[in-house]
Order: structure tokens, then sequence, then C-alpha cells
């Protein structure tokens, strides 16, 4: 299966974008595709070779998983490569624009959902980062 590609564009700096998206405060903030789920907690190691930890939750507490991967590649502000914890890729594009920075990520579809939900459910987290990010 080809991958999947989402973009939103931020009505903010690069800098603060970056921060937003990298810094585990920040995270557990946006990191949910729907209002029943959240971020309870964020680990986040920044570094080449170094894991990031999302646990991901329903609210009512009947599910939660951890989201996680290892960086693969790392250009601040620009770009971040990364393998999933299930041996998927996932890329992750900053872009400086006139009226803000566009955020662009890439990944390889699992199995297990169809593409539209796999893609609506990752636009809607960007679309919550967007939102976050955009409030401070």
């Amino acid at each position: 299966m080809p991958p999947i590609t989402i973009s939103s564009t931020i009505n903010a700096p690069i800098h603060k974008v970056w921060e937003c998206w990298t810094q585990e405060q920040h995270i557990t903030n946006w990191n949910f595709a729907s209002t029943d789920w959240h971020c309870p907690s964020a680990k986040n190691n920044l570094t080449e070779g170094g894991e990031f930890h999302y646990t991901m939750a329903a609210k009512d507490n009947t599910m939660s998983f951890d989201f996680w991967g290892t960086y693969q590649k790392i250009e601040i502000e620009k770009s971040i490569e990364v393998i999933l914890g299930d041996n998927r890729k996932m890329s992750v594009q900053f872009e400086v624009l006139s009226n803000g920075t566009l955020v662009t990520e890439t990944f390889d579809p699992e199995q297990e959902n169809s593409i539209e939900l796999q893609q609506a459910g990752w636009q809607m987290i960007i679309e919550n980062f967007k939102l976050y990010t955009e409030s401070l």
C-alpha cells in the first residue's frame, strides 16, 4: 500500500510549531483524534536513536495503547523521520510559509483499519495540533 499523507498550515512561526510538536508538556494537549480520547502521558527523547512513547487512551478507560517509535533522522525545525513500533515508516516535514508553517506527515498505513479511517484519524490529530498551537 502506498503511504498516506496529511497536512495542515499552522498560523504560527516555525519555532513555536516545533516546540509544540516535540515537547512533552505540549504533546499531551493535542495528540488525540476525538474528544472522547486523550494523551495522558508523553515521553520524548528527541535524538537520533531515541524513542517517543505516547499513551493514547479512551477517557472512559475502556482502551489505551502505547504509540511509539524510534527517531531515525532529525533536522531541527525541518524534518523528523521515525520507524514506528510496528516497523512502519513515518516522516514529518515543517515548511515555513508566508502565512505560518506547513506541517506534513507521511506514514505507512497499518493493516487493521481502512486507509480512509487512518487518514481521517491522523488528520483530526493534526487539526487538534493546529488549534492548540494557534491558541497559545
